[in-house]
């Protein structure tokens, strides 16, 4: 498995995987009718304006296999919302179904840590809806919940949780 920052180039496998991941994290969640449109051609330009954007304080990184296909990617920088005590943020972490609970997901959340640190970021939040079963992933790893709001998706009223590192020196990888 490879780790590394992520190029113009991996816009079309990104944009896969984060449609793919939605589709079997959120099956059952979220409405169907949501998932069911979700194509990689709808995802693709938000991923690259990310990646043409090249702003300093995010980093963008791809977890690709043995034949350099993308299986997973994490995205971070400064907080964007202001509501939390918070500067940094992991905007979003999605791997395929089939590399779930292999590692790979600490490896991408590590790069992203490494890259606040690097910013002189000290602290970190990351937004999951309640029902998703990575919540038990940033409590593995330290994280806390710290608040919730609701989100409109669809038709249907979610729960979002906030989960905070305070002190990033001390990251539980």
């Amino acid at each position: 498995m490879n780790i590394r920052r992520a190029l113009d180039r991996d816009a079309q496998g990104i944009a896969y995987v984060h449609t793919e991941s939605w589709k079997t994290t959120y099956r059952g969640i979220m409405p169907n009718y949501v998932l069911d449109h979700l194509t990689t051609e709808s995802r693709l330009p938000q991923w690259e304006r990310q990646l043409h954007a090249g702003e300093k304080d995010q980093i963008l990184v791809v977890a690709e296999d043995g034949y350099g296909e993308i299986v997973g990617f994490a995205c971070g920088g400064k907080e964007r919302e202001g509501k939390l005590p918070y500067d940094g943020e992991l905007y979003a972490i999605y791997l395929l179904q089939s590399y779930q609970q292999s590692g790979i997901g600490r490896q991408l959340v590590k790069r992203v840590v490494h890259h606040l640190q690097m910013c002189e970021i000290g602290n970190m939040v990351i937004w999951a809806l309640e029902r998703n079963p990575a919540c038990r992933f940033y409590e593995k790893m330290g994280g806390l919940p710290v608040h919730t709001q609701c989100v409109r998706i669809g038709d249907k009223d979610l729960v979002e949780i906030a989960y905070g590192w305070s002190d990033l020196t001390s990251f539980d990888i």
